[in-house]
């Protein structure tokens, strides 16, 4: 089952992030050369567990160079068959890698920003790049619906990249169903999307399904809500994880890789005991009614998103 988890670097790559917890796990040093050296440590202790899914994006600070760093110093780990490198484009860093920045990440998903960003990621990770997702897209993006920026995609498609999508927001359904219907040359574009589900936001679930049943591999994010689903988060969770003897984030983790359309579920980790504590829930065997603990949580996902949106960066 560890096969299965993945390893997602957007808490790794910039010092401020929405992740509850972060002064613990991180202490006061976020300097540049700190984070490239954590985020070294975190990625060896994944690939030991045998995480072979490694999920970055341009967004997230200075995640693809961090990650570019570790291959050419790991080139056993650079030829591995198994090893899956993907990352996004469509946010923008902005966060100047300061804590108290105005502005962290700015969107973009036009043409222009593509083909700027797919350069720069091309010109970090190379031909180890196997996945590109679209980066959070909702219902109001244009993403989906720009013929030019389409046409683009699917001329990295025909060269051989894997095209994808991640998404967010109250309607990530809506975005799922809208983007299986896109074709360009008679052939669908997208084969992959990465969607956020966990015990509190399940909603985007049966979409997920049909994304898998039509051969798309499904990577679930955030499968710990940003904190609220690991040691200390919510207190209904913790009450609930108890009663069936599970740790909390354990919990999460193995009921979302319970998910029979769950391809890979990503995992945040900012430490190697992270690391570990993901593996052990890949390992564990919960019957349906540990599975199930967490499920009378579940809140209306625009009420869920409404709370991660005000969550701060810290």
């Amino acid at each position: 089952m560890a096969a299965r988890l993945g390893l997602g670097l957007a808490a790794l790559g910039r010092p401020a992030y929405i992740t509850a917890g972060r002064d613990g796990d991180l202490g006061a040093d976020r300097s540049v050369e700190t984070m490239r050296q954590r985020a070294a440590a975190v990625l060896d202790a994944a690939w030991a567990a045998g995480v072979r899914h490694l999920d970055a994006a341009r967004s997230y600070g200075r995640a693809e160079e961090f990650l570019a760093h570790w291959l050419a110093s790991r080139p056993d780990v650079a030829a591995d068959p198994a090893l899956v490198v993907a990352s996004k484009w469509g946010y923008r860093y902005a966060g100047d890698w300061r804590m108290d920045a105005e502005q962290h990440e700015v969107k973009d998903h036009s043409l222009s920003a593509f083909t700027e960003q797919l350069a720069l990621t091309r010109g970090l990770l190379g031909g180890h790049l196997a996945l590109y997702q679209v980066h959070s897209v909702t219902p109001e993006s244009p993403a989906l619906r720009d013929g030019p920026l389409l046409r683009a995609l699917a001329a990295e498609r025909d060269r051989g990249l894997r095209i994808g999508l991640s998404t967010s927001g109250p309607h990530q359904a809506d975005v799922v169903r809208s983007a299986l219907e896109v074709d360009v040359d008679g052939e669908p574009l997208f084969s992959a999307v990465q969607s956020t589900w966990n015990p509190l936001e399940p909603s985007a679930g049966p979409a997920l399904g049909e994304a898998a049943a039509a051969g798309w591999l499904v990577v679930v994010k955030e499968a710990l809500a940003n904190g609220r689903l690991a040691p200390g988060g919510d207190a209904a969770a913790e009450r609930a994880a108890h009663a069936v003897d599970v740790p909390l984030d354990q919990l999460a983790l193995a009921t979302a890789l319970a998910q029979p359309w769950a391809g890979v579920v990503l995992s945040g980790a900012v430490t190697p005991e992270q690391v570990a504590r993901g593996a052990a829930a890949a390992a564990l065997d919960l019957d349906d009614h540990a599975l199930q603990a967490l499920a009378p949580l579940a809140q209306e996902p625009s009420a869920y998103w409404r709370e991660r949106s005000a969550r701060p960066w810290g």
